[in-house]
């Protein structure tokens, strides 16, 4: 939370030091110079958000490599109050570290997370092919138990902000097998108003599908192809109470005070039991949104234009 008498704001992280959460929040202009607050898990962050113990929260909410974080995307579904105010996007490469002195040519034992060593694992097989693997927590933490001797590893895969927190050895960098793998991180505060269109923005939305029937994502789908909005991200997740009842993470590319996108939510409003809306926010990659004319701002409203002077008697010019 923010210590009124500084002025200090406080951030809450993926922790500890070196991770790629902390990457992200690097990022953040605002976050400069603040407190920055490591935890253990999304659930955590959340809470110190919701709960007032900081002012924001940075989480990873989908790979490129692994898809959608399952935990952060039901942690928003479920936790109310919170809304992302920013998106930002964080090569995934790792590098294999060791104790001090350690060479390549020692490593027989690799301590990794299981997701970071399948992502080394076609360089692991051509550089180290008799190799074992230890799983580890984190991808910090498989780096911090070669120092404090809670490993037998003779090295670990851990991100390169690694090399900035601890003394370890740099064996090999950029040991990933996919170069263009970016993790997208969202910073998420407690609600608030979205800020102002900048003409390159995404809206992040959960909405549950009414009784199943057929056809019934295509109606839910229907209320953005009609609007000509794309999707940058559409997947489900199980609501949890029954077989067969999912909700859908939805990335719609364009703001809520854009007029295609306000009529849309009205239509998801008025055919969904639940819809979440997580914030409208500007884009990583601040592309802008382009859509075809019969879809812009003006077009919504001079046909609201048109249905009041049919509704008030008025003369068609």
């Amino acid at each position: 939370m923010t210590d009124e008498a500084s002025g200090i704001r406080t951030y809450s992280f993926l922790g500890p030091a070196g991770t790629f959460t902390e990457a992200a929040l690097a990022q953040v202009p605002e976050a400069r110079g603040q407190r920055w607050s490591p935890v253990r898990n999304v659930g955590e962050a959340l809470a110190d958000v919701v709960e007032g113990r900081s002012d924001a929260a940075m989480i990873a909410i989908e790979n490129s490599v692994d898809g959608g974080v399952s935990t952060a995307q039901d942690a928003l579904a479920t936790v109310g109050g919170l809304r992302i105010v920013g998106e930002y996007l964080v090569p995934v490469d790792f590098v294999l570290v060791g104790r001090p002195g350690t060479k390549l040519e020692d490593v027989s034992l690799v301590a990794a997370h299981p997701v970071a060593y399948a992502q080394c694992l076609q360089w692991l097989t051509r550089t180290l092919p008799a190799h074992a693997h230890v799983p580890a927590a984190s991808n910090v933490a498989s780096a911090v138990g070669l120092l404090d001797g809670t490993s037998d590893a003779d090295a670990a895969i851990a991100p390169p902000g690694i090399l900035d927190h601890h003394d370890v050895e740099l064996l090999a960098e950029q040991i990933g097998d996919n170069a263009n793998a970016l993790t997208r991180f969202v910073l998420v505060s407690r609600t608030v108003a979205p800020p102002p269109p900048t003409g390159a923005d995404k809206t992040s939305l959960m909405v549950e599908l009414p009784e199943d029937h057929p056809g019934a994502l295509m109606e839910m789908l229907e209320q953005f192809a009609t609007r000509g909005i794309n999707l940058s991200l559409l997947a489900s997740r199980p609501i949890g109470d029954a077989l067969g009842r999912y909700r859908f993470v939805i990335d719609a590319d364009g703001h809520v005070h854009d007029e295609r996108m306000a009529d849309a939510l009205l239509g998801l409003r008025r055919f969904s039991p639940k819809v979440v809306f997580l914030g409208s926010y500007p884009r990583a990659d601040r592309a802008v949104v382009h859509y075809p004319d019969r879809y812009s701002d003006d077009v919504f409203v001079e046909a609201r234009d048109w249905l009041r002077g049919l509704l008030s008697g008025e003369p068609e010019s």
